[in-house]
């Protein structure tokens, strides 16, 4: 699973670590708020309405901070602008820890949204462009593993500082951690050099384009079902995850510890979930190792949250689930990479990861409203499965790029439509 890190050379080695830690981090910093929700929710009075609304404004700003992060890697540079992002989310992370009211909170956790979209876009852009096509799903899974890391340590932090100090002390120590990520900028400035693919583009200035330029006929279905798909994916994720806490200590009564427990086997199983999906979209093709992991989210959701179990059996089916709800994010990297040639490359890319992020951003919103009448579980289900389904249809219509080089040529700068990527397969 690991035997393609043995094949990069030292650049590949710095571009991956540097991304895989971006992306590490910010988990750590994005979880938190999940896991504090409750504290919230009791300390400041806040409804599940509200807290859903919390949650759908980040990512509505975490969808815009990827779609300009994407155009301003292109435009200025991938390891430039993932210094940026960084900087952006880690300083709005600690002084979120400073906040005392509902509004203060809404501002920070938006620009730290729009930090977290930006991270992801240049990360995975910069390690699309150093790796090979044969090993460019297994590096772009593998980075994107780190989200379960980050959310582990995210969690081991919430256990410890809920178990030591008082509530209302211990969330905003979380927060204050957030600084960590900073130091990682340090390194990358000077460790870590943009591709040479994206080099040679730059010195020829065929760099400047437009943000809009992936919406021209050339490229517009594909961006419109990236985006689609993008929306499937992270619908579904948030719509789970952002109230699993929740979940688990409301509905079903659970310690902070049991809880603790039931997430910690979510996110070890997540852990695998990503790597695996990395494998499989090298071995059998981007779009097959996608339809088979929303496929399998469908099936794992459903039973779940809609079947008659036991706490026990809760437990254990909480490691299919959070194994098949990372497989599709890890895999959607290395698919995007390839549908864009380089000089848009991370305009393309980030707009559909993150775009699907607006849309989306309206499910947990309407989980936290709509569980006072269906109860928490249902509305969970009910979007989840729903965003799974909108993936497998997206995907569907996709192209397959497995086995394609980065060799597209860069567009030129008067923006003449280059030829269409999709149907060069």
């Amino acid at each position: 699973m690991f035997a393609w890190y043995r094949d990069t050379d030292k650049p590949q080695k710095r571009a991956f670590w540097a991304a895989f830690g971006g992306w590490t981090l910010e988990a750590a910093d994005a979880q938190m708020f999940g896991l504090v929700l409750p504290t919230l929710l009791a300390t400041w009075h806040l409804s599940t309405g509200a807290a859903g609304t919390l949650a759908s404004v980040t990512l509505i700003f975490t969808a815009f901070g990827g779609w300009l992060a994407g155009w301003a890697s292109d435009r200025f540079g991938r390891v430039r602008v993932l210094q940026w992002t960084i900087i952006v989310y880690s300083t709005a992370t600690v002084l979120i820890g400073f906040t005392t009211d509902y509004s203060q909170l809404m501002v920070l956790r938006s620009i730290q949204g729009f930090g977290f979209g930006g991270e992801w876009a240049a990360g995975a852009v910069l390690v699309s462009e150093y790796m090979g096509t044969r090993n460019r799903g297994r590096a772009l899974g593998t980075v994107q593993s780190g989200w379960a890391l980050g959310w582990g340590l995210a969690l081991a932090t919430y256990t410890v500082l809920f178990s030591l100090i008082p509530e209302e002390w211990a969330w905003r120590s979380m927060f204050w951690l957030g600084a960590l990520p900073a130091a990682l900028v340090l390194v990358i400035r000077r460790k870590v050099t943009d591709p040479p693919l994206y080099q040679q583009r730059a010195a020829k200035a065929e760099n400047r384009v437009s943000l809009l330029r992936i919406f021209k006929p050339d490229l517009l279905r594909v961006t419109l079902l990236g985006a689609l798909l993008g929306l499937g994916s992270h619908g579904g994720y948030y719509a789970l995850t952002t109230f699993l806490p929740t979940y688990l200590r409301t509905t079903h009564g659970l310690s902070v510890l049991k809880t603790s427990g039931y997430l910690a086997v979510f996110i070890a199983a997540a852990f695998f979930g990503y790597l695996a999906s990395g494998t499989l979209a090298d071995r059998i093709g981007r779009r097959r190792n996608i339809m088979f992991f929303a496929v399998m989210c469908l099936i794992s959701v459903v039973t779940y949250l809609f079947l008659p179990i036991s706490d026990t059996q809760m437990f254990f089916l909480g490691i299919p689930l959070g194994f098949f709800s990372a497989g599709i994010p890890a895999g959607l990297g290395s698919l995007f990479a390839e549908l864009y040639p380089t000089a848009i490359r991370g305009t393309g890319q980030g707009f559909c990861y993150n775009f699907g992020r607006i849309v989306a951003a309206a499910f947990p919103a309407l989980v936290g409203f709509l569980s006072d009448r269906l109860g928490m579980g249902v509305s969970i289900g009910l979007f989840a499965g729903s965003a799974y389904g909108i993936a497998v249809l997206a995907v569907a219509l996709l192209p397959e790029t497995s086995h394609k080089e980065l060799d597209t040529p860069a567009l030129p700068a008067d923006e003449t439509p280059a030829p269409p990527v999709a149907s060069a397969r």
